[in-house]
C-alpha cells in the first residue's frame, strides 16, 4: 500500500485529530512511498531501528516516537543518528501516543483490560485515556499480582495488603501514577499503571487502595502489536514486533 494511505487510515482509525498530545501523531519521518513490511515497537530506539531495518521494514510504527513537547528541537547527537539512519535507508517512522492508549479496541488500556480479565465500566483522566471497572473474578491482591506477572512477563511492584480482595479496579498504561487520586475517586480497590512515584506509597497506605506498578514498557507493549496485526490482516502486509528487555 502507499505510505499516505497507511497514514490516512491510521489517522481515521485512531482518531488522532481528537487528541491534544505531547508529540505529533502520524508520520514523523517520511520514507519510501510504498509499504509492504511494517515493524512495530514500543519505542523508536536505536536497537529497534537496527533490527527493523535489517529485517527489511518499509515503515516502523511505535508508541514512543520523537519530537516531544518541551524537548530540545535541535537534531543532534542520538536524535541525529536515529533520524539519519531512517533517512539513509528510506524507512518511515510513524508514532501514535495518546490515540493508541485510548482506542477502545486496539488501545493499550483496552488490551491490558482484556489480558487481565478487567471489564471496563468507564473512563477518567486526561482525555479519558484511563479506565475503571471490575475484575471478572475477584481475587486477593497477591493473586492479582501473580496474574499480572504471568500476563506481562514482569514482576510488578505492589503496595497494599496481600490478602485484600480486589474487585473494582482502575488502570492506565505507562507513566500514569499521577492519576492515582482520580482512580481512588472511582471507588476502586486497586490502581494499576506502569510507574510509581514516592507519594503513591503514602497515598496507598492511608487510603487502603492498592497501587500496582507493572512497568511502563510492559504495560504498553500490547497496543502497538494489536495495531500492527490489524493492519497486516486488513491490507495483507508483513508485520513483525520488535521488543526490548526494558525493565522500566
Amino acid at each position: 500500500m502507499k505510505l499516505d494511505e497507511l497514514r490516512d487510515y491510521n489517522a481515521s482509525l485512531l482518531q488522532t485529530t481528537l487528541f491534544k498530545d505531547y508529540c505529533p501523531n502520524g508520520v514523523q519521518v517520511e520514507g519510501r512511498t510504498r509499504v509492504q513490511r511494517i515493524a512495530t515497537a514500543v519505542t523508536a530506539s536505536q536497537q529497534v531501528l537496527d533490527e527493523a531495518i535489517a529485517w527489511g521494514a518499509d515503515a516502523i510504527l511505535v508508541h514512543h516516537g520523537y519530537f516531544w513537547r518541551n524537548e530540545d528541537a535541535c537534531i543532534v547527537g542520538i536524535k541525529k543518528r536515529r533520524i539519519a539512519q531512517l533517512l539513509r535507508n528510506d524507512v518511515s517512522l510513524l508514532a501514535y501516543h495518546l490515540p493508541l492508549d485510548a482506542h477502545a479496541e486496539l488501545g493499550n488500556n483496552a488490551r491490558l483490560g482484556k489480558l487481565l480479565g478487567m471489564t471496563e465500566q468507564g473512563r477518567f483522566g486526561e482525555q479519558n485515556v484511563a479506565c475503571f471497572g471490575v475484575l471478572e473474578t475477584p481475587r486477593t491482591l497477591s493473586s492479582f499480582a501473580e496474574q499480572i506477572e504471568q500476563g506481562l512477563q514482569r514482576k510488578p511492584q505492589v503496595i497494599g495488603e496481600a490478602s485484600k480482595v480486589i474487585s473494582r479496579v482502575a488502570w492506565c498504561s505507562g507513566g500514569a501514577q499521577g492519576y492515582f487520586e482520580a482512580a481512588i475517586a472511582q471507588g476502586v480497590d486497586a490502581f494499576l499503571t506502569g510507574e510509581i512515584s514516592e507519594q503513591n506509597f503514602h497515598l496507598a497506605h492511608e487510603t487502603g487502595v492498592a497501587f500496582i506498578a507493572a512497568g511502563h514498557h510492559a504495560t504498553e507493549r500490547l497496543g502497538i502489536q494489536a495495531l500492527g496485526a490489524h493492519l497486516a490482516g486488513r491490507f495483507a502486509l508483513e508485520h513483525r514486533f520488535f521488543d526490548q528487555n526494558n525493565p522500566v
